[in-house]
């Protein structure tokens, strides 16, 4: 069973994140918090699995509650509406696994928990950053490849061109030594 800490300051939301992801059989929600500094304070006390944080809460926000916890190696997944510049570096500085929006379908959100629960990192390429560097798109685009994928359909972001795509696939697989394909 993931045992699970969600913290979003929303109460609709935190209810409607819970009940959903308690629907799954190998997912227990085990604590919720309305600000990153109660996430803490929970997470400390009953040692989840996985924690999924909110980006802006009261008090501390998701960002600055993953950012405490750099070292005491948690799993902490953030969810966020828009893309902000800056997030997405320090997100991976603070060790975040996964950098998700909140509009994915809630399916997503729980095969990002297994896949995150199996050591994968999962970003949002919509969250990833336009001035990040090549290996940190490179980085977001490694959850797809770790399922096995080796294409991706056309985005609608005019920046995600598949040509581009492509290109961060074919340099993924040069450094991993992987068949082209």
């Amino acid at each position: 069973m993931i045992r699970i800490v969600i913290a979003e300051n929303q109460e609709m939301l935190l209810e409607a994140i819970s009940s959903l992801l308690n629907l799954e059989e190998d997912i227990e929600i085990v604590g919720k918090a309305s600000n990153g500094d109660e996430a803490i304070a929970l997470i400390h006390r009953l040692q989840p699995d996985v924690c999924i944080m909110d980006m802006e809460m009261p008090v501390r926000s998701g960002l600055e509650a993953a950012e405490a916890l750099k070292s005491f190696e948690y799993k902490v997944i953030i969810l966020t509406t828009f893309r902000r510049s800056g997030y997405f570096q320090r997100a991976l500085n603070a060790n975040v696994s996964g950098f998700l929006l909140k509009d994915s379908p809630s399916d997503e959100l729980a095969c990002s928990i297994r896949g995150i629960m199996d050591g994968k990192r999962i970003y949002s390429p919509e969250l990833i950053d336009d001035t990040s560097n090549n290996k940190q798109r490179e980085m977001g685009m490694l959850g797809l490849l770790a399922d096995g994928q080796t294409t991706i359909e056309p985005s609608d972001q005019p920046s995600k061109t598949i040509g581009t795509v492509r290109k961060y696939f074919s340099t993924i697989k040069e450094k991993m030594k992987l068949p082209a394909g």
